[in-house]
């Protein structure tokens, strides 16, 4: 199936690793062009060079009022134009209500909530109809999970402006989607496991309450998300897409 990504230009943000990496990795795979981002100039760098002549790194932090309107000039000088973004950002600070601080809390919300907001503004101002706009959320937009307080707090409302956005934009032709993982294999994850004191049992225990009985690959969500920011996905706006083996049951 041709996706229809052939000479097509995406700014993936947080996307030296893990899943902004495996996006990225996808769409350069199909021929798009790549504005890659990670905080660290160098991680940025080598991220680029190792997905190809047709992806550049920048060092950009998602919390920086200045980045949004950076990177969006810079797809454009670069590949002179711009059809679309996937904000990925980091995961916040782990921790229960009790014991985040008010500190981890405005941090998590500069980088996680504004700084998404202010880069799909910022790419929404750019887009013209067939552009696309990709959060990468989390599975606790419907089910908050343990030990992530900041993360249950902040992820459903960035949901909610999605879904917002999605309805401002769809007259003008541009799509909005979210991607919600779950427990996709990656360095985020494994860590999230080894807070448990004994990761390889946390891992179990989690995989056995998965439909499909295994944590998903990077590989898999980057190619949902390469699915839902091409053209092929024209007619898919203002959804939630679980990347979770079957974890959410609900409908």
């Amino acid at each position: 199936m041709d996706l229809g990504l052939k000479d097509r230009v995406y700014v993936v943000t947080g996307a030296t690793r893990g899943l902004g990496f495996a996006s990225a990795r996808e769409l350069a795979a199909d021929g798009a062009k790549v504005i890659v981002t990670g905080r660290d100039a160098a991680r940025a760098a080598d991220a680029a060079a190792a997905l190809g002549p047709d992806v550049v790194g920048i060092a950009a932090d998602n919390g920086d009022p200045e980045a949004a309107a950076r990177l969006v000039a810079a797809a454009k000088e670069r590949f002179g134009r711009l059809d679309g973004i996937l904000i990925s950002v980091g995961g916040p600070t782990p921790g229960f209500a009790s014991t985040n601080t008010d500190e981890q809390w405005a941090a998590a919300f500069d980088s996680v909530f504004l700084g998404a907001v202010r880069l799909a503004r910022a790419a929404a101002a750019e887009l013209g109809e067939g552009g696309v706009i990709g959060f990468v959320l989390s599975g606790s937009v419907h089910e908050p999970i343990p030990g992530l307080t900041i993360s249950n707090g902040l992820r459903p409302g960035l949901a909610g402006f999605a879904k917002s956005l999605s309805v401002e934009l769809g007259p003008r032709g541009i799509r909005v989607v979210g991607l919600l993982p779950a427990r996709i294999d990656t360095d985020r994850v494994r860590e999230l496991d080894a807070l448990s004191g004994d990761a390889a049992t946390a891992r179990a225990a989690n995989a056995s309450g998965i439909p499909l009985r295994r944590y998903g690959t990077p590989e898999e969500f980057g190619r949902t998300a390469a699915f839902l920011l091409s053209p092929a996905a024209s007619y898919l706006t203002g959804i939630m897409l679980p990347v979770d083996g079957g974890s959410r049951h609900g409908f």
